[in-house]
């Protein structure tokens, strides 16, 4: 039996898969068999690390996976860095704070709710991504199945739940009520982040109930932070950069 047999015995799949590269780069550096012992443990720990967040990150069903290095804050001058990069750490979270990004189509507000969703996957939470009118989809048709029961004890243990694009297409009446149902039991559970294009004022056009709305938009702000993206469109932008780059280049090989 070899080393690297006991350590597959052992489940510690990649400290036995590393062994032999770990003792090539550490053979010059004078370990005692403790020391290698140490980096050889941290190294699995390291990779069932990564693996955990891989697992949260493709669990969270992103459209995209986006960070923060990537958001330009210069085109969006009304949101904060400091305040967003605060909220990476995750503590409202903790105190099942909720974050509203409402504005403009193509303003980055997924792209901002997608960069908190990773990084608290990379806190090893539990996240997941709705689309907020498939989302309501699917509650209707889990309704008709006689699964809703079931379909809540998937998204109760979820510790953030980011319910994006509300309000760009109206939901049907029983759409409405088991969305406002979803919101209600989620406020209670964990956190909400939303992004809408709509102002407070106009979610009842997409509820078809004032009262219901009201409450739901109560419950929502009642601990929320409100995030107002007002600026150019961030993908049009993008858009203009990139037809700029490909006519450079034309232009380039045409001389």
């Amino acid at each position: 039996m070899t080393v690297s047999h006991y350590l597959k015995e052992l489940r510690l799949p990649a400290a036995a898969k590393a062994l032999s590269d770990l003792l090539r780069e550490t053979q010059d550096r004078d370990f005692n068999h403790l020391e290698f012992l140490s980096v050889l443990l941290r190294y699995e720990l390291d990779q069932r690390e990564e693996n955990t967040v891989a697992r949260r990150i493709k669990q969270a069903r992103f459209p995209q996976v986006k960070n923060l290095e990537t958001f330009d804050f210069s085109l969006i001058p009304s949101v904060s860095k400091t305040r967003i990069l605060a909220l990476t750490q995750g503590q409202y979270i903790e105190e099942k704070r909720h974050i509203i990004f409402m504005g403009n189509s193509g303003t980055g507000k997924t792209h901002l709710a997608t960069a908190l969703g990773l990084a608290a996957c990379q806190q090893g939470r539990k996240v997941r991504f709705y689309q907020a009118a498939r989302w309501v989809e699917e509650l209707v048709t889990a309704r008709e199945e006689h699964r809703l029961l079931k379909l809540e004890k998937e998204w109760m243990r979820d510790e953030l739940v980011i319910l994006d694009e509300l309000g760009y297409i109206p939901f049907s009446k029983t759409g409405a009520e088991l969305l406002f149902q979803f919101c209600s039991t989620r406020h209670e559970l964990g956190s909400i982040i939303v992004t809408t294009n709509l102002d407070f004022e106009k979610w009842p056009e997409v509820f078809g109930d004032v009262r219901m709305t009201e409450a739901l938009i109560d419950r929502l702000t009642h601990r929320a932070d409100i995030h107002l993206m007002n600026g150019e469109s961030y993908r049009f932008r993008e858009t203009l950069q990139q037809r700029s780059i490909a006519n450079t280049s034309q232009q380039l090989n045409n001389e």
